[in-house]
């Protein structure tokens, strides 16, 4: 979606506010099964002293498995949007945002923010305890019953106490 910028382009300490939802389709993480809301953005493009500058959030409510258990939880993903907008081809500087047709993309500039922003690892709880690999229990819900393995590296060493 276009955000037209013609009317602060040349005229520094002017803004544009802007809240809408943003095209999520495009967006997919491994242990991110859907958006349960819409991904929605709001802040406000500001020209300051002649630089364009995009400031605000973006929150989505998502619906994710966790990567140690394998449960499904419900996660509130809220990231800070900032980026500066330039004028000409700056395509070789990836931290800038190229204006076009005097406006910018912005579901091109939110999804970017949203995705550099997402966690590399999902968890349902910061103390999840995961599955056995041994058995497949979910530590979270019980025990396992595996007999506890010992490292081959160590079998040599098992051996000599074993002697004594």
């Amino acid at each position: 979606m276009l955000l037209d910028l013609r009317e602060i382009i040349e005229v520094p300490g002017k803004s544009i506010s802007f809240d809408r939802d943003i095209e999520s389709d495009n967006l997919a993480f491994d242990s991110v099964r859907s958006f349960i809301t819409p991904l929605h953005a709001k802040g406000v493009v500001s020209n300051e002293a002649g630089v364009l500058h995009l400031r605000g959030e973006a929150a989505a409510d998502l619906l994710c498995v966790c990567d140690r258990c394998g449960e499904e939880f419900e996660s509130e993903k809220i990231t800070q949007l900032e980026a500066v907008i330039a004028e000409g081809d700056n395509s070789e500087d990836p931290e800038l945002f190229v204006l076009r047709d005097d406006g910018i993309d912005l579901d091109e500039v939110v999804s970017t923010c949203f995705i550099l922003d997402m966690e590399t690892k999902f968890l349902c709880r910061e103390d999840c305890k995961g599955i056995c690999p041994g058995c497949g229990v979910d530590l979270n819900k019980g025990t396992c019953k595996c007999k506890k393995q010992i490292d081959p590296r160590f079998a040599v060493l098992e051996q000599l106490l074993d002697k004594d």
